[in-house]
């Protein structure tokens, strides 16, 4: 018996598109992994113009694509890992067939960290989209205590062309930090970061396995007591923003972690999502508003 296809995804190809191969179109254009093209090859569930077609086969500009998953063909994780709130409260950036961005507050996990766990960004994106076809899919995170964009993606399919455009710089995410001292000027920092050998649940620059990393960050404003930050992710180690700064010797205003001695609650917000839109490549910039208590905060340090 053949399983019943779970989606069902349809692009009308633009009137501009060059005439390529179907498979060119796949892989290096829609960035399709190599496992879903060879499914949707093998059973025939990639459709030119309401008909199967070799691979091989030129499309051409306003060409119907119909794509076809039962479901077996992807390696991400259940969306119904995720219990869905109730009457859910979510601050939606942006949204569409594929993807949702989210302003997640300060203070709201990303996702579980245990089975059944509820109250998390996550969770109120399973009950935003119950009763749909949709799900809830992890595509990247933000620490506790960062408000910001997220990116949710809506089914599976786009979690790897989401994670391939990450990983190649074509999607930026940004944030705004306000920091200790004074930090003015801008550049980069490329310090390895690994796991922390006295604590292994945190990071350090040239810690244990440490990996490639690469923040650029530009000062926007700066007092003697304060700096106001702009930094961009070129590769997303965890807690690297976090690292970079307190290996500066600039550490985030109230990072519970890396600057324990300060009082206040961290000051680390995701501001500015540059999304690539999976299929059609198009690009979006996805702002998401400074809360209340960040902009009282630069007013206070004379920042604004």
């Amino acid at each position: 018996m053949t399983a019943a296809v779970r989606w069902h995804l349809t692009e009308v190809l633009s009137l501009d598109q060059p005439s390529r191969p179907l498979r060119e179109l796949l892989h290096q254009q829609w960035l399709l992994p190599d496992r879903l093209i060879h499914y949707l090859r093998r059973r025939q569930h990639v459709l030119v113009n309401g008909r199967y077609q070799p691979v091989n086969k030129l499309v051409h500009a306003g060409d119907r694509i119909d794509l076809l998953f039962n479901g077996d063909e992807v390696r991400t994780p259940a969306a119904n890992d995720y219990q869905p709130t109730v009457n859910p409260q979510l601050t939606i950036l942006f949204e569409n067939r594929d993807l949702l961005v989210v302003n997640k507050p300060r203070g709201q996990k990303s996702h579980p960290n245990v089975a059944g766990e509820t109250g998390t960004v996550m969770n109120d994106v399973a009950g935003y989209l119950a009763g749909s076809n949709d799900g809830a899919y992890m595509v990247h995170r933000l620490d506790l205590q960062t408000s910001g964009a997220l990116i949710v993606a809506k089914n599976p399919i786009v979690v790897p062309i989401l994670n391939r455009l990450i990983a190649a710089g074509q999607i930026h995410r940004e944030y705004l930090a306000v920091v200790e001292g004074r930090l003015t000027g801008s550049g980069s920092w490329d310090w390895p970061i690994g796991r922390d050998p006295v604590d292994p649940r945190w990071r350090a620059v040239n810690g244990l396995c440490a990996q490639p990393t690469l923040t650029y960050y530009q000062s926007l404003a700066a007092t003697s007591q304060r700096s106001l930050v702009r930094l961009r992710l070129a590769t997303g180690r965890t807690h690297q923003l976090r690292v970079h700064l307190a290996h500066s010797g600039h550490p985030i205003v109230g990072d519970p972690i890396y600057n324990r001695n300060s009082p206040e609650q961290m000051l680390l917000h995701g501001d500015r999502q540059r999304l690539v839109i999976p299929f059609t490549m198009q690009k979006r910039e996805i702002v998401a508003p400074l809360p209340t208590y960040f902009q009282k905060y630069l007013v206070k340090y004379k920042l604004s």
